[in-house]
């Protein structure tokens, strides 16, 4: 299945095309449904294990396993939050167990507070239910998702409140353009998401918060399973560019050196154990942090900066292994359709995943030196 997801790759690349196939095939084995009991259809995953999962995935096709990784986004967050005994999110359990698919609509164009503030209105009718209005940015699997989880600020009093729930597919208000023609991670097809009124039941809306940061373990709940998932697929995609700047070099021969591989160069074998060590760190560092996240461990106030930093290092590392394997591979690298150049433009997508590198080190200097003085 994983050869002919990374087969398909290309195709999906050049038309600008959602990996249909890929998640047609995803569907049929269980893989939206992996963090789910056993007992609802599922395999009984938990963060550890299904982030190894998608960091392998994202070594065959990481635009795949961006795409179906905000599905299983939500159903991280509602596992975490149901093993901290917080049902809020049983509805989530409860559709993805029925073949529902799961999209993420929280980014928003110069919203640099993400969780913390919106621009996005939501406006409370007389039954509890709230209006949504807003423009939602990078929502992938916009071909096929059933269900969208969203949020947006009732102005009210004060700073205003945010109030968190799920739109139906079906609902009117919402216009999905067809404006996904970018660099990279072109299947994953993440068009914006237009919502003009989409209204959002009682039933679904499951939290309201305060404008600002919160102690909410909703909060924490998006970010570990956004970050760690997110942070899996570029781990696979560094591990990709480690393994083509292993195998490469020994495909070309120097004719200065009577025909020597390049395999055996001490210049070109010192970059290659570069990407390699870049690899190992990663490993253990995504090990540990969803371990830790599964065992419920309290690492003493340092879960955002540890979720963080796992984060803006892997889409670091995916970036400088790729880069690695493109400067030891030769020249014939550059021409379009060649798997380093596709992987090339593909992690250049990390760049603008929350948390970017500004907020990321915002975060863990708070963490030490505390926050900036007014």
């Amino acid at each position: 299945m994983l050869d002919r997801f990374r087969a398909r790759a290309a195709g999906y690349d050049a038309e600008n095309a959602f990996c249909a196939e890929d998640f047609a095939e995803l569907t049929d084995v269980g893989y939206l449904r992996a963090m789910l009991p056993e007992a609802r259809g599922g395999f009984g995953w938990g963060m550890e294990r299904m982030t190894a999962a998608q960091r392998l995935l994202g070594t065959y096709a990481p635009a795949t396993a961006l795409a179906v990784n905000m599905h299983l986004v939500w159903t991280g967050v509602a596992t975490l939050l149901a093993a901290r005994g917080d049902d809020r999110l049983d509805m989530v359990l409860d559709w993805v167990q029925a073949g529902e698919v799961m999209a993420f609509g929280v980014s928003e164009a110069g919203n640099d507070e993400v969780l913390f503030d919106s621009v996005t209105r939501a406006v409370p009718d007389a039954d509890g239910s709230y209006s949504f209005t807003g423009t939602k940015v990078f929502t992938s699997l916009a071909p096929v998702w059933t269900r969208l989880g969203v949020f947006g600020k009732h102005e009210g009093t004060g700073q205003g409140q945010l109030v968190h729930g799920f739109l139906h597919r079906d609902a009117t208000g919402i216009e999905i353009p067809q404006n996904w023609n970018t660099l990279g991670m072109r299947a994953t097809q993440s068009n914006s998401t237009v919502l003009t009124g989409a209204r959002v039941s009682a039933e679904h809306i499951h939290t309201k918060l305060p404008v600002g940061p919160v102690p909410d373990l909703l909060v924490f709940g998006i970010f570990a399973s956004f970050l760690s998932l997110t942070a899996s697929v570029y781990v696979g995609l560094a591990e990709r560019g480690m393994e083509l700047a292993a195998a490469n070099p020994a495909k070309r021969s120097s004719l200065k050196f009577g025909g020597r591989t390049y395999d055996q160069d001490p210049d070109i074998r010192w970059q290659v154990a570069d990407a390699g060590m870049q690899v190992l760190k990663l490993d253990a560092m995504l090990r540990m942090t969803t371990r830790d996240l599964d065992d419920r461990v309290d690492p003493g106030g340092s879960w955002f900066p540890r979720l963080v930093t796992l984060r803006t290092q892997a889409g670091d590392a995916a970036r400088s292994c790729i880069d690695i394997a493109a400067k030891v591979s030769g020249g014939g690298q550059y021409f379009r359709g060649s798997e380093l150049e596709r992987l090339y433009r593909d992690a250049l997508a990390s760049l603008y995943h929350p948390s970017d590198a500004e907020s990321a080190h915002s975060t863990v200097a708070s963490w030490l030196l505390g926050p900036v003085k007014e």
